[in-house]
């Protein structure tokens, strides 16, 4: 969109796909998107805790996009497994009507790893190949998968939104598993913005947001530094909400004016 436009104000009548959606920034995104799209819009959310997925989808039912309508599909399931993936692709085209007119999907699931350890001490293949099965490979077949059931027609826009994180662009002791995962996402992004330019494509880095994730790596880091410093930035009431990080992210979707492919981070906006 021309800097010359209005911004958007709404995301459309929207096929909405968010993994990890079951806390922390999917959770948060979830909750933004029922209220940014039309009505006539579907949530397909995917995550491994039925539980808490219930308890979601019963809000959002609760909400006034669920009273006017918005459909919400939940599948649990580990996107490390094919059949994780498939099931997510199904729900998806079963919650897809002809009058909608945007596909998103947000690849957010993801893991930290074990940062207790230094690089030289992952030796077992197995242990590796399971986190980037889960982190990295997930994602490019999900979205490989989801491009496929969607392909390009007159009338739908796509947008496809990579969760990745300062760690992406800079290596951070004891994180190695993360810092490769995340840095392997961001140029799989990268390269399908190259290949589809049709797609809208972003790499949004949230900042360090107050979640549980935060608080393993405040307990877990191996690096005493690295330690110290999330240590600090949770004392110091640094650690960012995440809904204040989604509302930078939305922003960022319905100005659409980013570069497709781009790294964006929460400081960048």
């Amino acid at each position: 969109m021309s800097s010359t436009e209005r911004t958007r104000t709404d995301l459309g009548r929207a096929l909405c796909i968010i993994t990890g959606a079951s806390r922390g920034l999917g959770r948060t995104v979830a909750r933004e998107m029922s209220r940014l799209v039309k009505p006539g819009s579907a949530l397909v959310l995917a995550a491994r805790s039925a539980d808490d997925l219930r308890a979601l989808k019963v809000e959002l039912a609760e909400s006034e996009a669920g009273r006017a309508g918005l459909v919400v599909e939940c599948v649990v399931a580990d996107l490390g497994e094919v059949g994780g993936l498939e099931s997510v692709v199904r729900a998806s085209e079963e919650a897809f009507s002809e009058h909608m007119d945007h596909i998103i999907l947000f690849n957010n699931a993801g893991s930290l790893g074990d940062v207790s350890r230094n690089t030289q001490s992952f030796t077992d293949m197995a242990e590796v190949d399971s986190y980037l099965s889960f982190n990295v490979s997930s994602s490019l077949c999900l979205t490989a998968r989801v491009l496929q059931a969607f392909p390009q027609r007159p009338g739908v826009r796509r947008t496809v939104v990579n969760i990745s994180s300062l760690c992406a662009l800079q290596p951070s002791r004891s994180w190695v598993l993360y810092c490769t995962g995340k840095a392997a996402r961001d140029m799989m992004f990268k390269v399908l913005a190259e290949e589809e330019p049709d797609l809208r494509v972003l790499s949004y880095a949230p900042g360090p947001l107050d979640t549980a994730m935060q608080t393993e790596a405040r307990s877990r880091t191996g690096d005493p530094s690295l330690r110290k410093s999330y240590s600090d930035m949770f004392a110091q009431s640094q650690l960012l909400s995440c809904e204040a990080s989604c509302a930078k992210l939305t922003k960022l979707l319905l100005e659409d004016s980013y570069t497709s492919g781009a790294h964006v981070d929460f400081y960048d906006l």
